[in-house]
């Protein structure tokens, strides 16, 4: 399978973006993040010259935006909402432009159990998975997968919902966590090794960042508010070996139809196979996330990475 990305487009003036939205917080679990993110990405554009603004996401944002008079969004919504194709169905209707995937990736990237479907008839390896919809479900998720076993719930991001389970006992505890987000609950093998993210712009692949943390896994206070996580840029792979794993990460992203920009998550157990987790098309842009590192160690700056983004923007 060849990756098959649009190539973006190039521009060269701040005053041919417009007048520029950059949508952010909304309604869902990941709100504050979205917030924090926003603020930065503004900050960036407007260093840059560009005639942005922010706007906090409710139901009337297509009023806002029309009233506004802008000319194009960056969208910087994290979650539901934002991240799921709804926002980006909306605004095509209305022919607004904005940044990252469309609908159909959004939509795909956003819904973990579909995206490993499609990865799984792509070729791709994606750890093996059982839906838990109903009590029956936990025991046959016990014999086919066995513990450790990684329970989410299927539409959330920032491992809203996630727990790893040990034994028998923390199933069903697992399960109505994640159920509590998401009538749509998955169980996964967990897979035993390290931990890696690849950030994608445009058509180009970013250096890999290898994740090492010493929580139970990545999640979300290891993402958002320990000082303990480490972050190995470069992730100290072989080059022949990172580049590889760098197409399989491009291959993985086209396949459920994501584009613009964004992360795809994986990892490489204790024989070095690669297992791919999950797909985020509209990443988080705070001082400890991965796009703007990765960014940094190619030598691409947070201000000029904005404006990188906000070109996909133009299709």
């Amino acid at each position: 399978m060849n990756a098959s990305l649009p190539t973006p487009v190039k521009i060269q003036h701040a005053a041919d973006f417009g007048k520029v939205a950059v949508l952010m917080g909304g309604l869902s679990a990941e709100r504050e993040i979205s917030l924090k993110s926003g603020r930065a990405v503004l900050q960036a554009l407007l260093h840059k010259g560009i005639d942005a603004h922010e706007l906090d996401v409710d139901q009337q944002v297509l009023k806002k935006l029309e009233q506004g008079g802008y000319g194009r969004c960056f969208n910087i919504l994290h979650g539901r909402g934002g991240e799921d194709g709804v926002i980006q169905g909306a605004l095509e209707v209305v022919g607004m432009p904005y940044t990252g995937s469309g609908v159909l990736g959004s939509a795909l990237g956003m819904d973990k159990l579909r995206t490993k479907r499609i990865w799984a008839a792509s070729g791709l390896p994606t750890p093996e998975y059982v839906v838990l919809s109903q009590e029956e479900d936990l025991q046959r998720a016990i014999e086919q997968i066995g513990f450790p076993m990684m329970v989410k719930p299927v539409h959330e991001g920032s491992s809203i919902g996630m727990t790893k389970v040990l034994a028998a006992a923390q199933l069903g505890d697992a399960w109505r966590k994640a159920a509590a987000f998401d009538p749509e609950v998955v169980a996964e093998r967990w897979i035993h090794g390290s931990e890696y993210t690849v950030s994608i712009l445009g058509q180009q692949v970013l250096p890999m960042i290898r994740l090492e943390t010493p929580r139970e896994f990545y999640d979300f206070e290891a993402k958002y508010t320990e000082d303990t996580t480490r972050y190995l840029c470069p992730c100290g792979l072989p080059e022949e070996k990172e580049r590889h794993l760098q197409q399989l990460s491009l291959q993985a992203f086209a396949a459920v139809g994501a584009s613009g920009w964004g992360r795809v998550d994986l990892m490489l157990d204790t024989e070095e196979r690669p297992w791919f987790i999950e797909v985020n098309t509209v990443p988080g842009m705070t001082d400890h996330s991965l796009v703007p590192m990765a960014a940094r160690v190619a030598g691409i700056s947070f201000e000029n990475l904005v404006w990188h983004i906000l070109e996909t923007s133009f299709r």
